[in-house]
């Protein structure tokens, strides 16, 4: 009899830990749900016009779908004249669609640090955030370069050029969904003065052999997607960004979707 009540104890015990565990993950799975429709703000800073007008124009376009359909709204601007911390604190990822670093006000470059280094949103960059150098009469800043790899711009191919990229971090959310390797259309690379990758995470390189048409301009090892984990805000830079036909990937797509919400902590 003893032995009877022994089974049915530990029988109503599994049971009960079977539904326990069974609710605390129905309750984390609908946490996680809540926490990836939960709605934030973006924002999207950007020039107008000019050389990269094209990949600009569409990629408001997207912008307009995608947020509409997860659940966040953005602010477009295209200097940095409102930017410091109170403006910052609004928004929980920054996008730097085609804006270089230069031209900042001290107050935005001051608040921008403040943001990235501390973790109080996510960074989103594109091609254009990485002309670093003296140009137009402004300095490098160093504390962008730093941010970027330690890189300084040198210069870029000839002409635009069609090109194979190849991701190295297939596990990293930002290239969830993205194939093993795929074309990025007609667009421009830029070169830098050394390979970022010894100062960040690199997500996907580029595969300069596969440059159509050929060019004698190449960098060697060429990082084209990376993450600098050395700071608290979640940050991913993408090397291309200077035509519309980007658009025309759909692993480019993918790229930019997963990299807004995990920017977002979404």
């Amino acid at each position: 009899m003893k032995k009877i009540y022994i089974i049915v104890t530990l029988a109503i015990a599994l049971i009960s830990c079977n539904s326990t565990g069974k609710n605390q993950n129905e309750s984390s799975a609908k946490t996680d749900d809540s926490k990836n429709t939960n709605p934030f703000k973006a924002l999207v800073l950007t020039e107008r016009g000019g050389q990269h007008g094209s990949f600009t124009d569409a990629s408001f376009k997207w912008l307009d779908t995608f947020s509409k359909e997860n659940s966040f709204e953005y602010t477009e601007i295209n200097n940095t004249d409102k930017i410091n911390e109170e403006f910052l604190s609004q928004y929980q990822v920054i996008i730097q669609l085609d804006f270089p670093p230069y031209t900042w006000t001290k107050e935005a470059e001051a608040a921008f640090i403040k943001y990235i280094e501390e973790g109080k949103g996510g960074w989103v960059g594109f091609h254009h955030a990485t002309l670093l150098g003296e140009f137009d009469g402004y300095p490098m800043w160093q504390w962008f370069s730093d941010f970027m790899g330690g890189i300084r711009f040198k210069g870029y191919i000839a002409e635009k050029a069609t090109a194979t990229v190849y991701v190295e971090d297939a596990e990293h959310p930002v290239m969830k969904g993205v194939h093993d390797s795929f074309l990025v259309p007609n667009d421009e690379w830029y070169t830098f003065d050394k390979s970022p990758r010894p100062n960040v995470h690199v997500l996907a390189r580029v595969d300069e052999a596969s440059y159509q048409p050929e060019t004698d301009i190449k960098m060697g090892d060429h990082p084209a997607v990376w993450t600098n984990q050395k700071v608290k805000a979640r940050n991913v830079y993408f090397l291309m960004g200077h035509e519309n036909t980007l658009y025309a990937s759909e692993d480019f797509k993918k790229m930019f979707a997963n990299a807004i919400l995990w920017a977002a902590d979404r």
